[in-house]
């Protein structure tokens, strides 16, 4: 019996490792948990073009948008772990266990492959609004409470919280409307539905084209492609939010598949359709090994719980 039990579990392991190594023989469908055209899925459709070259296999991507980016990290709960689904993981995945009860354990929930980069947010308003600067705004919001609403791609994002949080530290009082991604936050300041637009730098045509104009930028220091736009930190606000993202998969992953995908996705992140993509968005690679990438998924959930507890404590 003990013999029996021995082999089939020699025949087991062996089938497994011979389905690793002939992975992948199907495409693999990337989520991207955000709307078709805004900039996460811009770069992420270039990467996924990019890797495909090097994994063998089409990469498929699937936009599911909506929960502020959360979306993707739920589907993976009910994916098999076979490597075939994965999902792009934006840093709200770590902090909206924080703040309502999820469906996911970002720290056993999932198998992190690989970080890729990371954002370069700032806000915009249009080309005829009154604010010429970044100081004019915040003053004229604090002279008019509820007057000013400015959108997000969603609520308890990192551009969501880090305006909620300027506003409380200001004395600000505006009024905040969450949408489903980059364009559609575009398209309402446009319209004039919002005031302002706080994002990703989908915004960069518009700017560019003088459609609107650009208060500040978010970064540790100024952006090369608007290197007169002043960032948060010299205004003296505190403040660099850059939310580096990555790729996971369900929990539970072969090694050797998850060595397979971090290869591929490495040589596509440098690839020059993925860089020239990035570079069009003012974004830098963040590259962080499987390893590495599993530890920044526990330090950053630890470190949203302590931001959102002060965030909470301010309020009261």
């Amino acid at each position: 019996m003990l013999k029996r039990l021995l082999a089939a579990t020699a025949l087991a392991l062996a089938a497994t490792g011979a389905a690793a190594q002939g992975f992948p023989t199907r495409p693999v469908t990337l989520i991207v948990p955000w709307p078709p055209g805004g900039s996460t899925d811009i770069a992420m459709r270039a990467l996924a073009e990019a890797t495909q070259k090097h994994l063998g296999q089409p990469i498929v991507v699937e936009n599911r948008p909506g929960a502020g980016g959360t979306l993707g990290a739920v589907a993976l709960l009910k994916a098999p772990p076979d490597g075939y689904t994965l999902t792009q993981i934006p840093l709200g995945v770590f902090r909206v266990p924080h703040l309502q009860p999820t469906p996911y354990n970002p720290l056993t929930d999932f198998t992190y492959v690989i970080g890729i980069s990371g954002y370069t947010f700032g806000v915009v308003v249009r080309a005829d609004a009154p604010w010429k600067t970044w100081g004019e705004l915040v003053a004229w919001a604090k002279a008019n409470p509820d007057k000013v609403s400015y959108g997000t791609p969603g609520a308890n994002t990192s551009l969501h919280i880090t305006m909620e949080d300027i506003a409380f530290t200001q004395g600000i009082r505006w009024t905040h409307v969450p949408y489903k991604g980059n364009a559609e936050n575009m398209t309402a300041l446009l319209g004039g539905h919002i005031d302002v637009a706080a994002d990703s730098t989908g915004w960069g045509p518009q700017v560019d084209a003088g459609k609107m104009r650009l208060l500040v930028t978010w970064g540790a220091n100024r952006t090369k492609r608007w290197p007169n736009v002043p960032t948060l930190k010299e205004l003296g606000f505190g403040i660099v939010s850059n939310s580096p993202y990555g790729i996971a998969g369900p929990k539970g992953m072969d090694p050797q598949v998850v060595r397979i995908l971090h290869d591929a996705f490495k040589k596509g992140m440098e690839d020059p359709i993925h860089l020239q993509a990035l570079e069009k968005l003012d974004q830098e690679l963040v590259y962080m090994s499987s390893e590495d990438y599993a530890k920044f998924a526990r330090d950053t959930f630890n470190a949203e719980k302590a931001t959102m507890d002060r965030l909470k404590a301010q309020t009261k």
